[in-house]
Formats: C-alpha cells, structure tokens, sequence
C-alpha cells in the first residue's frame, strides 16, 4: 500500500503520546487517526479501515490486549504493534499469542517507531533518514576516528565481532559499515534483537522450521541464518539469550550447520557472525549467566563503540544534521540560545538516541519554529553537571561550533591552572584521556 492511502490507528489514553505518535507518522506521509480508549478504538476498526494499528497496553477501560484479540475475532487484515511501558517478556509472548506482530516499549523510540512501521507499509524513509545515527561514524573526535580505523580493519576479515558499548552509541550502524566494507555487501544484512524473542520462539525463529513441525506450521520458513546466507547475521542484545538457546547457537557457530524444526537433517549455512551487547559479557561469564565457550567464539575481534560524552566536540554537528532531517517544507527549526546551552551541558545517558529524542520530541512540541528549553524536557538534574562552572553567554547570531569552542576553551584553561599545567592530570580531572586532550589543544590553539 502506497504512502499516500495508508492509514494509521493510534490508541492511547495520553494526549502527548497521541500527538507525538501522531506528528512523527504524518511527517512519514501517513493518514493517522487517534483514540483515547479501547471502546473508541474498537469502533473506528469496526467501520473504517486502516493499514495498521498501534496500541497502548494498559487503558482506563481494558487492555489493548482486548483491541489484539477484537482484530484477530473480527478477521480484520490490520498488522498491531503494542506500546507499552511494562514490556516485559510476559506481555510480549501475550500479544504476539493474540495476533500482533511486534511491541515497543514506553519510552517510545521514534527511530524504532519509524523502523517499525516502514517494515510494514514500505514507505519511503524521512528526508535524511538513511540513519542519521551513521553520522556519528563521520564525527572528527579521536574516539570516533578510532572506531572508523577499527571498522575498516574489522571489514578485511571473516571472523566474528563483538560490539560493546552503552544503549544509544551506534552499535548496530557500525555493525552495518563493517558489512558494507566487506567482501560480504552484496549479500544480505540480517539484524536480530535477541531481547525482543519470546523463549518458546526462539528456536525456529533462528533455524527456521519445514512443514508440520508444529501446530500452524503450514509451511516451510527460514530462519534468520538461512536469510543470512553469503552474508552477516548481527545478533543484538545479545546477552539476553537464554542459556538453552546459547547451546544451541555455539554449535550452529562451530559447525557451521543448522537444523530446521522438524527436519532430520543439517543443513550448512555461510554467515559472518557479529553481536553485540551493552551488558558486561565478560561479567555475565563470572556470574554463570553466559556461557564462556560462547563468549570466546564471540568476542574474536572486539569493537567498542565510545558513548556520546566522549564525543563533546561533534555533538554541534550531531544537532545541526537533526534539525536538518526534521526540517518541515524546507524550514529548519531554531534553537533558543538558552536551549542550546542545556543541550551541550547535558550527559546524555541514553546517547545519541536520547539525543536524537529529545531533539524530534521537542520539534514536535514547539509552538513555532523556535525550540525553547522547556520544549526539551530536561530537569536541572540532567544538566546540571555544568551549572556549577558558568559558561560563557551564547550570543545568538554566533555559529553553535564557535560557542562551543568558547566553552571548551574556558573549561581546559581552568583545568589546566588547577593542575598547574601538568596535561596528564588535567586530563584526568576532565575525565578525558591524554589523547583526547591533547587533540583538544592542537584543535583551540591552546600552547
């Protein structure tokens, strides 16, 4: 179904989620019509029809577990999706038994939403959009020209990856470029989130099953290795397998084979292996929560993806390649100087998602095309980390980069008299490694 004729069903009885979901699906070119409740959405699917339906777990009057089981009961062709902020491994196996496809939990990701939702309808991505999380890999900090250098070494072999790093840094777009750069690009890119796969699922879900190996098995399908053949199979998340399916994965690793439920034979299969987590695996090993022979099989060639504090210096650019993808007819949002302030004083625990978020959250929000700091939607907490050390005015005809070298300038230069000069404990109090400050000298011009 084109862009242009699909319909969207909205229902959550929060009116920002519905006007945020709303405003994100409109600017992807799609009708979208909302409810407050599940009554009201149970007779809009029963009189109009839609292209696919989102829906809040828990309502004031019923679960959208209800609205899962009228679609099923109807026989209505609408694909469901659950948001919910109990998203448990429980809730997920009960709506994906009752007829949805997929969840997302609260708070929603609207990369993920987007994510989701072209996987449904086709259509054609934001202007932009190819990722705007790649451009991270561009930045010019020295942590990410190390991942860059890393990357491309990574892409000359054929030996499985492990990515580590925090939830938000990137990990699966620098999974993607080390495939692109392989010898293995022209084949398919297969990406799983191992955390999202009721247990019971798994295995066919991954070795694919033939006809009649189970109930409602009326056909032969393919497993995510099968669908990965000649290419790479990139396991997210990964330490959320359970330790049934990580036997089961080792030997597919060593053996190179895999067995489809209900066959009697194995079957090869040619797959580069590259996972990743943002858990401690090495720590889950001790703790008997992941098995060892398979963490050595995985962490082969290690890549550690540096989280969005590390990269103070391309966080301008990060913004401005936002504002430019959320553009709405060629008008390019503005950011209200204190706005601009909170935004370079925040730490960013969830990383560039979480930039990515609050920056598409607060464009949705703002009256005009001004971004004033409470469209952020950022505690003093949150920002707090910088208050104490007052940075200097933003003046606001000054370009984001020359603030920014402003602030940064003033911070090395103190940090730098307190520790009478010496770089290596200047470093360390700014909590930066001597590399990255001594990049940072060069860059301001500091003797």
């Amino acid at each position: 179904m084109s862009k242009q004729t699909a319909r969207v069903l909205v229902v959550d009885d929060e009116p920002d989620i519905r006007e945020l979901l709303e405003l994100t699906l409109i600017k992807m070119g799609l009708e979208v019509v909302t409810a407050g409740n599940v009554g009201e959405a149970k007779a809009l699917l029963a009189r109009e029809p839609f292209s696919l339906a989102l829906t809040d777990m828990r309502m004031p009057d019923g679960e959208g577990i209800e609205i899962v089981e009228f679609i099923a009961a109807e026989s209505l062709d609408v694909p469901i999706a659950v948001l919910t902020a109990y998203g448990s491994a429980d809730n997920a196996v009960r709506a994906m038994k009752a007829g949805a496809f997929d969840y997302l939990s609260k708070p929603v990701s609207l990369a993920q939403l987007r994510t989701l939702v072209k996987s449904v309808l086709k259509v054609d991505p934001p202007a932009g959009g190819d990722g705007i999380a790649a451009e991270r890999l561009v930045g010019d900090s020295p942590a990410m020209q190390d991942v860059r250098r890393m990357v491309e070494k990574l892409a000359r072999s054929q030996a499985a990856v492990y990515i580590s790093g925090e939830s938000g840094t990137g990990k699966e777009q620098a999974a993607r470029l080390v495939h692109e750069q392989s010898a293995r690009a022209a084949r398919p890119f297969v990406p799983v989130n191992c955390g999202a796969i009721p247990e019971n699922l798994m295995e066919s879900e991954f070795f694919g099953y033939r006809k009649g190996a189970f109930t409602g098995a009326d056909s032969d399908r393919d497993g995510f290795f099968q669908q990965a053949v000649g290419g790479t199979l990139f396991l997210d998340e990964v330490a959320d397998l359970p330790l049934a399916m990580q036997v089961k994965l080792l030997r597919a690793i060593q053996e190179r084979k895999v067995r489809r439920l209900g066959s009697p034979q194995e079957e090869p299969v040619d797959v580069r292996i590259i996972c990743a987590t943002h858990k401690d695996l090495a720590a889950l090993v001790e703790a008997g929560q992941f098995r060892q022979d398979l963490y050595y099989r995985l962490n082969v060639l290690p890549l550690r993806m540096p989280p969005l504090r590390e990269l103070r210096e391309d966080i301008p650019r990060f913004i401005g390649a936002l504002l430019d993808r959320f553009a709405v007819d060629g008008l390019r949002p503005r950011l209200a100087p204190e706005a601009v302030k909170q935004l370079l004083a925040y730490n960013y625990p969830g990383n560039f998602r979480e930039l990515e978020n609050i920056l598409e959250r607060a464009v949705a929000l703002a009256g005009d095309d001004k971004v004033d700091v409470a469209d952020l939607q950022l505690t003093p907490c949150d920002s707090g980390a910088a208050d104490s050390n007052e940075a200097p005015e933003y003046v606001g005809g000054e370009p984001l980069q020359d603030y920014l070298d402003r602030v940064e300038r003033e911070v090395i230069l103190k940090a730098l008299e307190t520790t009478r000069f010496n770089r290596t404990q200047a470093a360390k109090l700014l909590g930066l490694t001597f590399r990255s400050l001594r990049y940072r000298l060069d860059r301001l011009g500091i003797k």
